[in-house]
């Protein structure tokens, strides 16, 4: 499939990953790298509180939590 046409069909709603190779497909800036942080136990406590209360992970609340203080600081400056 010629770009133009991937392009029109996308444009058009069409549904193009048939017609993509996937396989090698890369989400910019979003590459994992494993770290270890040590936490007092009153803050696992509160993290896994909230996590049960979200119905979520304790890696993704950590996560979420940190991306949200990370681009909040990012638009400040």
């Amino acid at each position: 499939m010629k770009a133009k046409k991937l392009d029109t069909d996308f444009d058009s709603g069409k549904n193009v990953t048939a017609s993509l190779d996937l396989t090698k497909a890369k989400r910019p800036l979003q590459e994992q790298k494993r770290v270890n942080v040590d936490f007092p136990t009153w803050m696992i406590e509160s993290l896994d509180r909230e996590a049960s209360r979200l119905g979520v992970t304790r890696q993704s609340i950590i996560k979420v939590w940190l991306a949200e203080r990370l681009e909040h600081k990012t638009s400040n400056n």
